[in-house]
């Protein structure tokens, strides 16, 4: 049998038991030739098996008769003696193998595991990759799976019984023409454009004139200190939080997403900057983060990406309000308003100053040339003191008549009041009855007023308080 006959199939199989065994060590990439060799061993060693079995001990006792029945019928392999004999010896042989092609066919199943067919011009063979391993990527981050795409797989070859199919059980997949990484980044790149997290639309202005900074970044990192150095320079009345967090490493991401939502959620700063300095795709990937780049795009505060270098390019730099090429350049974005400031604030000190001194100047001549036409300032000052006495005596007097025709109006219109008040009429013999009690109404008709009630009734020179006895109706 030759292995290009061997049945393919593009079924998803299930999940093979595994056997425990001693793990197989690090072997090369098999060529075709070992696997050819490996098939025609399976076909010799099924040649050996279909040979007559030599007689037992026994029948030699028993005469021709029993070793002539031993000789005329064939040892027949089952079907699962004859997978496990082609197990046995292909998966050894293939167990660490590297194979190249086109994904076909890509179905995640429920269960977590992944299942596709890898396909070349010529042939194609199934590849199962378990959840224990789907994702992991050799401790890359996961980039998806799909149709047509060019991939790299490792792993072993596997047969399965239950359907008579050799299959490969992949450990790692890396695409091909571009990194793990790459695709990744591509991926969900293209994932949150989709869901409208670049659009310019949603990103916030960040505050003209901000009195305080919140930086997410390593505290010993060169990026701060090149922040702090053009802060001071610039704008050394803004306050700065240094918020610590790992911005490289398996753990950064977290690390740097709760550095964000502490600053938030303290209140640390009018902008949040995100700064890293320069390096390669892997040393940046922290800023990659799907749980970051989210969080970034709900932040309540405006926040400026600054990771890398002017080329470098992550995705928190497209979900956040505002990219700086460097962590440099936002320190100087982020204080623009404030140098603009100072700078016309200093223009205006400068020519203000100019034209005080001009006035001056103006004053001074001014004042010259009045002085050279003053003949006797004497004479003008006792006639603008004698303008003065004359003007206050008008003045005073003014002011007298005034003082009596508001004094004559309020006397008027008191006895006015006077004469409308309700004591008045309480002098001329007339009381008020009210109803005692916080209401204290006033108790105008009989009808108004209830048996037993307590009343409450004010004469001129004071109140007395009395119970109904009886209310009669007029008749």
């Amino acid at each position: 049998m030759d292995w290009k006959d061997l049945p393919l199939f593009s079924t998803p199989p299930a999940e093979p038991a595994e056997t425990p065994r001693k793990p197989a060590p690090e072997a090369k990439p098999a060529e075709p030739d070992s696997v050819l060799g490996a098939l025609e061993r399976v076909r010799r060693a099924a040649k050996r098996k279909a040979e007559p079995e030599s007689p037992s001990a026994a029948a030699l006792e028993k005469g021709e008769e029993a070793d002539s029945m031993a000789s005329s019928h064939e040892r027949a392999w089952t079907v699962t003696e004859l997978t496990s004999r082609i197990r046995g010896i292909l998966e050894p042989s293939l167990s660490q193998i590297w194979v190249q092609g086109e994904v076909s066919n890509c179905r995640p199943a429920a269960s977590g595991h992944l299942y596709f067919t890898l396909k070349d011009p010529e042939n194609q063979i199934s590849v199962v990759q378990f959840r224990s391993r789907y994702g992991a990527r050799a401790g890359s981050p996961s980039f998806q799976v799909k149709d047509g795409m060019q991939v790299l797989c490792r792993g072993k070859i596997s047969v399965y019984g239950s359907r008579g199919q050799y299959q490969i059980v992949a450990d790692q997949i890396e695409p091909l023409g571009a990194g793990a990484l790459q695709v990744a980044y591509e991926q969900l790149k293209a994932r949150l454009a989709s869901e409208g997290l670049f659009a310019a639309e949603r990103k916030r202005p960040l505050p003209a004139y901000p009195l305080r900074l919140a930086i997410v970044t390593s505290p010993t990192g060169a990026a701060l200190q090149d922040m702090l150095t053009v802060l001071k320079r610039r704008a050394p009345h803004v306050s700065v939080v240094v918020v610590p967090a790992l911005v490289q490493g398996e753990q950064a991401p977290a690390q740097i997403l709760r550095g964000l939502q502490r600053a938030n959620q303290e209140d640390l700063g009018d902008i949040i900057v995100l700064a890293r300095g320069g390096g390669s795709i892997e040393d940046l990937w922290a800023f990659n983060d799907e749980a970051l780049a989210r969080a970034i795009a709900a932040s309540p505060k405006p926040v400026v990406s600054a990771v890398g270098h002017e080329v470098d390019f992550t995705i928190g730099d497209f979900v956040s309000d505002l990219r700086a090429p460097t962590p440099s350049a936002a320190a100087e974005i982020v204080t623009a308003r404030w140098v603009d400031l100072n700078r016309q604030l200093t223009d205006t000190r400068y020519r203000l100053r100019q034209w005080v001194e001009r006035k001056i100047q103006d004053q001074r001549r001014s004042l010259q040339l009045i002085s050279a036409r003053l003949k006797s300032p004497k004479d003008r000052l006792r006639e603008r003191s004698q303008r003065l006495d004359e003007l206050f005596s008008r003045l005073e007097r003014g002011i007298g008549v005034a003082l009596e025709q508001r004094r004559s109006r309020l006397i008027r219109y008191s006895a006015q009041l006077d004469a409308l008040s309700p004591l008045r009429v309480l002098d001329r013999g007339y009381s008020i009855v009210r109803g005692s009690g916080q209401e204290g109404r006033v108790i105008r008709t009989a009808q108004d007023a209830r048996a037993s009630q307590r009343l409450e009734i004010t004469f001129k020179d004071g109140t007395v308080q009395v119970r109904v006895a009886e209310a009669e109706s007029p008749v």
